[in-house]
Order: structure tokens, then sequence, then C-alpha cells
């Protein structure tokens, strides 16, 4: 358990439109040149401290550098591409602002073996690092969180940033009932899912404390333990593909979410503590949350805002005529090829997958899966079991919202629908590529995704 890396919570600041040009390029810049740096300097005035101990190792960046192991380790890889390089004795290295304001912390009084167990005041390091020594406590929250943080710990064990709703499909294509039987699977299944989908979803350090191991590892702030972390660094730096790619704005020809341009909002604006931590109870996906943020939220009588709000209300969720194209891809072979259906831009409306879960949406937008029959080939399984039992599409509510889309942006003298209804014109189906028919399925996708495909379900009108 002690190497189950972990992810979870947000925070940004504002962002002016300015500073927005800039973001795709700063994120870029570090996955290409790795992030190896000076160390800050120790302005905590100080008196130097001997190497025989923990802290006073992890403050001497000259006898971290002397006595560091080099990774052997193959670095962590994903959606995102390959996390940034961050040098061994880079990763913990404790010095800077961060240093002297953990020092004034709580957390700082507990002492290092208090979280972390091993052996202090020795200059040995196989010694500090031996017996029950733990590299991530945080990965045992209930034994080194909880006598402070019960409550959070507690609903943090059923949460999805912990990776529940992960656990539940695996696990329900493996044949068995859900998340809870998650660890009947074979050990070489869990052994793949804690080396790949695991490096997202962990435990409370990856977003308190160090960096997601997505963004390369180590103490993100000299072992300062942040309350509310930034929104780039840690949000975007797992939820990258998706989330952060859609709401920055990042892919060609799109642009950044209104809800951050308009309004600085930052991920914490909207998702609050109960789906960040969990809020006790299980959750199937992430969905399912009882306290979730709407768009009614903040934008109150949307059915009688317009004429159009009104005729779709109970046929669409909003992001089918607010979102603009977002990103996909599909059939990853976990730990070998990666994703085979490489990422894509796509906008695909289909028949609610969830419908039991959100209610009143006749239709909405999916996205396509990593799910392939082979997922876990690599890993002695050779296909699911029952691979069927769930679509290769998500519900999905992309994050890149604007009030004038190509949906909702039409030509002069035109209706309403001419960008979003099908229509027949010579012979060609017009806007027909917005719509998840079964023709666009690949052969092995047919049986677990025909059910949410739009085919029959449109009117006849349409095509005629």
């Amino acid at each position: 358990m002690e190497n189950k890396p972990l992810k979870t919570t947000i925070i940004m600041r504002k962002y002016s439109p300015f500073e927005l040009l800039w973001i795709p390029l700063i994120l870029a810049f570090f996955v290409l040149t790795g992030c190896t740096k000076e160390p800050p300097p120790d302005d905590t005035g100080s008196e130097p401290m001997s190497v025989a101990s923990c802290e006073g190792c992890h403050i001497n960046y000259a006898h971290l550098q002397a006595v560091y192991t080099p990774d052997t380790g193959v670095p962590p890889g994903g959606c995102g591409g390959t996390a940034p390089h961050y040098e061994p004795y880079d990763r913990v290295y404790m010095g800077g602002e961060g240093y002297a304001k953990y020092k004034t912390s709580p957390h700082y009084q507990i002492g290092c073996t208090g979280c972390h167990n091993g052996v202090d005041n020795t200059d040995d390091k196989t010694v500090a690092h031996s017996g029950d020594f733990i590299r991530h406590p945080s990965v045992f929250s209930e034994e080194k969180c909880g006598a402070c943080h019960k409550e959070i710990v507690d609903n943090f064990m059923t949460s999805l940033h912990h990776g529940t709703g992960q656990m539940r499909k695996v696990a329900l294509r493996s044949g068995l009932s859900g998340a809870d039987e998650f660890y009947l699977l074979p050990e070489h299944q869990k052994e793949g899912y804690n080396a790949n989908c695991a490096t997202c979803h962990g435990s409370c350090g990856e977003c308190h404390i160090i960096r997601p191991t997505m963004g390369g590892g180590g103490l993100s702030n000299g072992h300062a333990f942040n309350k509310t972390p930034d929104m780039i660094s840690v949000c975007v730096t797992c939820h990258v593909s998706r989330g952060g790619h859609a709401y920055l704005g990042v892919a060609s020809g799109t642009q950044p979410d209104a809800h951050l341009t308009e309004a600085g909002y930052k991920c914490i604006d909207c998702h609050k503590t109960s789906d960040l931590h969990g809020n006790g109870e299980p959750v199937d996906q992430r969905y399912a949350y009882a306290n979730l943020p709407t768009c009614g939220d903040c934008h109150k009588n949307i059915g009688g805002f317009n004429i159009y709000h009104s005729t779709h209300l109970n046929d669409f969720n909003c992001q089918v005529c607010h979102s603009q194209v977002y990103n996909n891809c599909g059939s990853c072979h976990i730990h070998g090829d990666g994703a085979r259906i490489p990422s894509y831009m796509d906008f695909k409306i289909a028949r609610n997958p969830i419908p039991e879960i959100k209610t009143g949406f006749d239709f909405t937008l999916v996205r396509r899966t990593l799910a392939a029959p082979d997922n876990w080939s690599v890993y002695g399984v050779p296909n699911y079991p029952d691979f069927a039992v769930l679509p290769t599409y998500n519900y999905t509510s992309p994050h890149n919202i604007l009030t004038w889309t190509d949906r909702t942006l039409v030509p002069e003298g035109k209706s309403c629908y001419y960008n979003c209804h099908i229509r027949n014109e010579e012979g060609v189906l017009v806007n027909k590529e917005y719509y998840l028919f079964k023709e666009d399925l690949l052969a092995w996708e047919v049986d677990a995704t025909e059910k949410i495909t739009v085919d029959g379900k449109l009117p006849e009108s349409w095509f005629r």
C-alpha cells in the first residue's frame, strides 16, 4: 500500500485573459524541459542543523545530493503525457518559505517519525528509512490523519478521489458486484490498477503536501501543508486531458470556459468539500453525489429564461447547447500501448446513460472512455468477463461552457435549430455528426453501447 498514489482537492486564483493565454505554454514548458531547480535560499534564520536527524538531513541540499538514490522505476504516464522530472533530492528537499510555514504549523509538532515512522537522530540513511518507515503516510490515512481529521478521513474512504468509481467499473466488468468486491480481483489486476489508475487516485498528501504523482511527485512547497491546493498545479495536473483541457481552452479553436473568463471561478467555487473529500456515503460514480453543483444553483429560473430553454428543459442537459467540442480517447491497454484510440476532439449527443441518477434528460452529451475488453491483458486478464455491462461512452458535462456556441449561434434568418437538428439536404444528412449512432461504434463496442445510441429515437421527419 505504501506506494499507492493519490489525488484531490482544489483551488485557483482569478486569472486575467492575458494570463490565460500563457497557461498552455507554461504547462508545455514544464512537460518538455523537466523541473530540476536550484533550491530556494533558507531564509528561516536558523542555525545549521546536524544531518544526524530527519529534519537536518532534509534541509541540507548538498547532503541530499550526496546521499540520494537514483530513480529505478518507470516515470508515471497517462492522459497528460509523461510526468515532469524532478531529481530525487529536489523531491525531498525542505526549504524556503514553505519550510518556514511548516515549522509554525501543528503538523510540525508531530515530528517526522510521528507520521513517517522510521528512525530519527541518525546520519545513516538506510537506518533512518528502515523498519516500518512510510514514504507517504496519508496512504494510511485512518491511522496517520484520522486522529485530527476523523470526519474527513472517514468520508474520503468512500470518495471518488479515493478511486471508488473507477474500482466499481473495473469490478463490474470483471463479473463482480461493485467497488466493495474490487479487492477480490486477481493480484495481477490489482497490481495493474495501483501502477496505472492509482497514479491519480490516491491519498490526502498528493493534494495537500506533495505534487500529484502525475505532476512529478515530491514536496511541492517545503513540506508546508496547503489547505487549498492551487488549481493549475494540483487540480489540472490530474484533470489535465479533460477538465483542465476544456476549462482553460487548450485545444485549437476552443475558448476558455465562460465561468473562468467572465467570473474568474476556481474549482472550489462550485465543487465543495462533499464532492472532493466525499460525504461518507458510498456512491457508484461522480454524478451520484447528492449535493453536486448544478447550473440552476446560480442560474435561477432557467426554464423561463427564453423560448429555447423552455422548449428543451426536459430534453437535454445544458451542455448539449452550451459546450464546445471536447477531448476524447479510448481503448486503453493498461501499461501496454496506452490509449489505442488517440486523443481527438468530438461532440456526441446520445441517450442518457444514467437516467436513474440524472433525471429529466432524454438526451445528453457523452464522452468516449478508455474501456476495452482487453484492458488488463498485460496483467494476466485476457478479456473482461462481463465487458458489456457498461457502455463505452459516459455521461459527460464538459467544463467548456460558452453562451454562444456552434449550436446556439445560427446564421441570420435561420431557425434556432438550424445547427443542431438533423436535416436532409438533397440526400445529405446535415448535423448527423453530432449524434451517436450504432454505425459510429467499433465492433467490440456495439454490445456494450448500442443501448445509448440514438438509432430510432429521433423524429423521422429529420431524415426525410
